[in-house]
């Protein structure tokens, strides 16, 4: 009877250093899900600011030629 509840233990313990992996392996991947998003939000934002400065210089060059006379 002795054996049985040793193997019993081991067999637990085995079971749940499986699950403690499978949790550490979603972890890992949510991490890097979100560094993915944080990657994807610092493009977007560097092209908002380029478009921004874009606009900027167009709208300028408009208003030079406006103002020149021909």
């Amino acid at each position: 009877m002795g054996w049985q509840k040793q193997k019993e233990k081991e067999k637990k313990k085995k079971e749940s250093k499986k699950r403690e992996k499978k949790e550490e392996e979603k972890k890992k991947k949510k991490k890097k899900q979100k560094g993915e998003k944080t990657i994807d939000v610092k493009k977007i934002a560097e092209e908002w600011e380029i478009w921004d400065e874009e606009e900027e210089v167009a709208k300028s060059e408009e208003e030079a030629r406006r103002l020149v006379p021909k």
